[in-house]
């Protein structure tokens, strides 16, 4: 007997997307309304990147994986939409739902449209006004052929009002990527044996220590730039150890300029989710240039400074614990001397970071299909 239930494509290809895909995941398969069908783009196809997202998080075996990883972004943004293409030829689904704003996303968003499938999109009306950010450039043509957006927070729902965007087709549902961290907390609270994740030996070594995160082009890509990430990260570093789980293109370009970090700067690679969290929620500042890590530092109250001129996340600066510090050595530093200091910010969890947004997109999906 053939499943009446509507059928919903869950998209999923680079790290950002898996745990905002998981508590969805969850969602669906605990209100039993929709049916699920998980397209893996094989956006990021590494290991470190991948597999292990999925172990830690829960997310079921991908129903159909694409293995679109590789070459530039216009090579990458083809390679999927040919690939996902031929999955709508075989069965189309009621929605297509993307999630945040990598080449994925604006792939299948595409290819669905224009195969008159609805797009739902998770995460839908950040804006950082930078359009030399790929990724902004996703946000912004996903959107324009999105039908349901669903927004983590205040500006999202002003920038597609902006844009023409009708009030019915924007849901406040708060942030799916919470619902995961929420969850994903919660377990390292209850008995988990932190002592084989990656990080806990030297946690436990460094007792205070600060995180880095850094890899968009503006920081570490071109000499200038990346010279000036050095110097910030090694001044920090003369007042607190520091752990760097390093992005591969920013060691690889660390490499390529010859360019050395202070003995305090203690490098890792790309971190598993659990061995991650378990390292920068107790970290007394975050230093970041991602715009996930903005946001999940003010769902746990932890001092965050963003190395950018610009957020798609204001509300981390304007309810939450982040700094938007610019790209100025000075002020950066400043700021996380701020934090080392004991004078971070208070902030607070904006509304509807509650850990149930993935459930208000699920009554929001039925409610629309069944319309």
């Amino acid at each position: 007997m053939s499943d009446s239930r509507p059928l919903i494509h869950l998209i999923a290809g680079a790290r950002p997307n898996f745990m905002k895909i998981a508590p969805l995941m969850r969602a669906i398969a605990a209100d039993g309304r929709l049916q699920a069908r998980l397209i893996h783009t094989g956006q990021h196809f590494d290991k470190d990147m991948n597999d292990v997202f999925f172990q830690e998080l829960g997310i079921p075996t991908p129903d159909v994986r694409l293995n679109c990883g590789g070459g530039t972004h216009a090579e990458q943004t083809g390679k999927i939409m040919m690939a996902y293409e031929a999955c709508l030829t075989d069965a189309k689904p009621a929605c297509c739902l993307v999630v945040g704003d990598v080449n994925s996303t604006l792939a299948c968003a595409i290819v669905a449209k224009k195969a008159g499938v609805p797009v739902a999109h998770v995460e839908a009306g950040l804006r950082s006004g930078d359009r030399g950010m790929p990724e902004e450039i996703n946000r912004l043509v996903t959107d324009a052929i999105t039908d349901w957006f669903f927004v983590t927070e205040p500006s999202g729902r002003a920038h597609l009002l902006h844009e023409g965007q009708s009030p019915e087709a924007i849901h406040d549902v708060g942030h799916v990527m919470v619902d995961n961290l929420l969850y994903q907390a919660a377990k390292l609270g209850q008995h988990f044996d932190t002592t084989a994740l990656e990080s806990d030996a030297l946690k436990r070594q460094l007792g205070r220590y600060a995180v880095v995160t850094l890899h968009r082009p503006s920081n570490v890509d071109g000499e200038a730039n990346l010279r000036r990430a050095v110097g910030v990260v090694n001044a920090l570093a003369a007042d607190v150890n520091i752990v760097f789980p390093m992005h591969p293109r920013t060691r690889k370009n660390l490499e390529t300029l010859g360019l050395t970090l202070a003995p305090t700067v203690h490098v890792l690679g790309p971190q598993p989710y659990m061995s991650f969290l378990h390292l920068w929620k107790d970290a007394v500042v975050v230093l970041t240039d991602s715009g996930g890590l903005q946001e999940e530092t003010t769902a746990l109250g932890v001092p965050c400074v963003t190395m950018r001129e610009s957020t798609e996340r204001p509300v981390t600066v304007d309810e939450g614990s982040n700094v938007l510090a610019g790209t100025d050595p000075e002020h950066v530093l400043a700021a996380c001397r701020e934090a080392l200091a004991g004078r971070a910010k208070a902030g607070r969890r904006p509304a509807l970071w509650d850990g149930r947004s993935s459930e208000r997109i699920v009554e929001a999906l039925v409610a629309r299909l069944s319309a």
